[in-house]
């Protein structure tokens, strides 16, 4: 084949390769836009670390940050040595691993019907071995599949299980919930009902209660129903799912068969479609005090808006267990209506640091504060 051929077949093939990779995945070694991101006086953002399509943040006993994905079914591992951070992937072709959680020296991760389970992770990052199968009890639909996972301060593995579809009625007990097990996958049991899609939830510092987001349901309009911020104090509690929206927003379709008012309703509402998804109770040091037990929600951002929202990260101000206020904390990753980054979880790191996945830009953020 004459040269000139042959690089012509190079060049259309990589503008080939180009059309079907996501605009972020294109060109990693771009320079990120950093100094576009506006936050309060005194903070920073630097990128982290790369990990393509992070999602679900959490660290191990020996300081590793794991994190699981949706692009080729990637779950990465980050270390840092004497400054030096070094991101190795543990497992890959996984089922949609969202959701990563580390107990007892294991890293748990979801993937759809299964939970799976890495022993002794942090000894093994260089050669992890297949994982344990927790569970194959949750149910196989990919429809809002990508499932979110934590340990509670019970020492229990919470689940959340989304609708399989944008509103629909289905078994009560098995979808829009979320659930919990022990971690050797037995004793399942639904601890929060009408739940359509939570990737986000943690508990209260002092009270120990659950408070979890909540993605409100698509095709009402631009303006409703709300994502929502709800707290369960306890087990058996329904959060509105599919019959009400917000606090008293009828479902055009379901809305006439369930009272609202006997519903619990959102302790706090976003904007609609922001696509509230990570969140975290800030028990740092190294933000301003009054920073503490307050909590940042990552906001993914509009996938069908007319004008888009989202794609920042929101303060909610907590006091004696009741939200106060809200307010924008981290923004910039929407400019008009084109975004470059979509923040996805939020992780308090040991030093008081705020880690942000992004899986858009493909990276992991570091937000610090120094006294101005």
């Amino acid at each position: 084949m004459p040269p000139i051929v042959k690089a012509l077949t190079r060049f259309i093939t990589m503008c080939m390769l180009c059309s079907v990779l996501p605009a972020a995945a294109q060109d990693q070694s771009r320079e990120l836009p950093l100094d576009k991101i506006k936050l309060p006086p005194g903070f920073s953002i630097e990128v982290w670390a790369e990990a393509p399509n992070a999602r679900g943040l959490t660290m191990g006993k020996n300081g590793t940050v794991f994190a699981g994905s949706m692009a080729e079914g990637k779950v990465y591992a980050i270390t840092e040595t004497g400054g030096a951070r070094q991101v190795k992937t543990i497992a890959n072709g996984l089922n949609l691993p969202v959701g990563v959680a580390f107990h007892d020296g294991s890293l748990y991760v979801s993937a759809v019907s299964r939970i799976l389970r890495f022993d002794d992770i942090e000894q093994k990052l260089d050669q992890p071995g297949k994982p344990h199968v927790v569970t194959t009890r949750f149910p196989s639909e990919k429809h809002h599949g990508g499932r979110y996972i934590r340990f509670g301060p019970d020492d229990l593995l919470y689940v959340a299980v989304g609708a399989p579809c944008n509103a629909c009625e289905r078994d009560p007990d098995e979808f829009s919930l979320i659930s919990r097990i022990k971690p050797d996958g037995t004793d399942y049991e639904a601890f929060a009902h009408g739940v359509r899609n939570s990737l986000g939830f943690d508990w209260h510092p002092e009270t120990k209660e659950l408070w979890f987001t909540d993605n409100g349901r698509d095709w009402m309009g631009d303006n409703i129903p709300p994502d929502e911020l709800n707290r369960a104090p306890r087990k058996g509690m329904h959060f509105g799912y599919p019959y009400c929206h917000g606090d008293d927003i009828l479902d055009p379709k379901y809305g006439a068969k369930r009272d609202c008012r006997k519903l619990v309703p959102p302790v706090a509402k976003f904007g609609a479609h922001v696509a509230a998804l990570g969140m975290r109770f800030y028990r740092g040091k190294m933000f301003p005090s009054e920073y503490r037990n307050s909590i940042f929600v990552a906001e993914h951002g509009s996938w069908n808006r007319r004008n888009k929202t989202g794609y920042r990260l929101n303060l909610v101000r907590v006091k004696n267990n009741k939200v106060v206020k809200q307010e924008v904390f981290a923004e910039g990753w929407l400019e008009k209506e084109n975004n470059w980054g979509r923040p996805v979880d939020v992780l308090v790191m040991p030093d008081g640091a705020l880690l942000v996945s992004d899986d858009y830009a493909g990276v992991i953020y570091r937000i610090s504060y120094k006294k101005p």
